[in-house]
């Protein structure tokens, strides 16, 4: 037994080796594949930083009323924490948002003026809201405008922030459905460009497939070198792919990171490059296997 599978490795390698401009062009399609299976793995990690990036700056902020006293604000913000979508509510009362305010303004002379001529506190007490998922925000501002809280709340700025939120909901969900079809469409591909390397390697080998029938060898004798020759174009994809991507990373690395410092592109490519690899390599052999079988089955007649 352990002849027989050494001798399927020997003859996959063979017709891997004996195919050589084929197998170098389903390789470089099998690469291509890859590569966009893997930057579509990176695209998803930018974009999580992007929106997290951009989440933390989004909010919802609820406005109290003058006369509305603080145990009712605090008891509400309480309540809030608890609901699953709600990942801060961070109460600012008004004495806290007009030092704020004091403190963002200091240097225009007109707005200090202002505020020194006025006998009382403009500003109200609010409960700025941050959630777990941008999409929770329509859900977050319905039940506090819910009749409930219409005694206390002044008002909420969903509809301020609406427009930004639903927009970074949009792109994101458009950049993923988007890639997922042309990383299925690039795989296809190689999914073909293999099955016909193995088809034409069938035929080739159509007369040693003979001679090695009449001599008494078994099915999977027959079979199993057009398997390796399946696997063998996967690994040389996967790893084509990773010597391709390091200088690749290490170019646009800095680019992303002066738009989203959170980041760290590069020292998250190269802490997970070997999850990455074995995610390569999965999906490489996973595609030069299906395209084997599939030639197999409908072109080696055994």
């Amino acid at each position: 037994m352990i002849t027989t599978f050494f001798r399927i490795l020997k003859y996959g390698f063979l017709n891997f080796w004996r195919n050589g401009w084929l197998s170098t062009a389903t390789v470089f399609i099998m690469t291509l594949t890859l590569l966009m299976f893997q930057g579509l793995i990176l695209f998803d990690v930018v974009t999580n930083a992007a929106v997290n990036s951009i989440r933390d700056k989004i909010d919802i902020a609820v406005y109290f009323k003058q006369d509305v006293i603080e145990d009712d604000i605090i008891s509400l913000q309480r309540s809030l924490e608890r609901l699953p979508e709600i990942k801060d509510a961070d109460y600012i009362s008004a004495s806290e948002a007009l030092e704020i305010f004091k403190e963002k303004h200091a240097d225009d002379v007109t707005i200090t003026q202002a505020l020194a001529e006025l006998n009382e506190n403009p500003l109200l007490a609010s409960l700025n809201i941050s959630a777990n998922d941008t999409k929770d925000y329509a859900d977050i501002s319905a039940y506090l405008e819910k009749d409930d809280f219409s005694s206390i709340v002044e008002k909420v700025t969903f509809g301020q922030n609406k427009g930004a939120i639903d927009r970074l909901n949009n792109i994101v969900d458009t950049s993923n459905k988007v890639g997922l079809i042309f990383t299925l469409f690039i795989a296809f591909v190689a999914i073909l460009v293999s099955f016909n390397t193995i088809r034409l390697a069938i035929y080739s080998n159509r007369e040693e497939i003979s001679i090695m029938r009449l001599v008494g060898a078994s099915n999977y004798f027959t079979k199993g070198p057009y398997l390796v020759s399946g696997i063998l174009y996967g690994i040389c994809g996967a790893v084509a792919t990773l010597i391709i991507s390091m200088p690749i990373i290490n170019f646009i690395a800095p680019h992303f990171d002066l738009f989203i410092p959170e980041l760290g592109l590069q020292a998250y490519f190269y802490a997970n490059i070997t999850i990455l690899f074995g995610y390569l390599v999965a999906g490489g052999i996973v595609l030069g296997l299906l395209s084997s079988f599939i030639a197999i089955r409908r072109y080696l007649k055994v």
